[in-house]
């Protein structure tokens, strides 16, 4: 049951800097990458809030459930997201 994050769309659609977003949101870019690459374990609800504001968009568009057998990204990331496994 993984959890596609799709934070790369949002930034090309945006046409933002991932330095840009990071501040913008109020978080380090590093902290931001760990999200981005799918290595984050957790994010908080206000961090998501945070995101969805500066990026005009819903949750929805940042995050998405896949089955095991349906995700078409790998686990180092790509264009269309980054799969974040449990």
């Amino acid at each position: 049951m993984p959890i596609t994050v799709d934070i790369d769309v949002m930034l090309a659609k945006r046409k933002m800097s991932v330095g840009e977003l990071a501040e913008r949101v109020g978080i380090t870019p590093a902290n931001l990458a760990v999200l981005k690459n799918g290595r984050a374990k957790a994010v908080r609800f206000t961090t998501l809030a945070a995101l969805c504001e500066v990026l005009e968009c819903q949750p929805g568009d940042l995050l998405r459930w896949e089955t095991d057998g349906e995700s078409g990204t790998s686990q180092t990331g790509g264009a269309t997201g980054v799969t974040v496994s449990p």
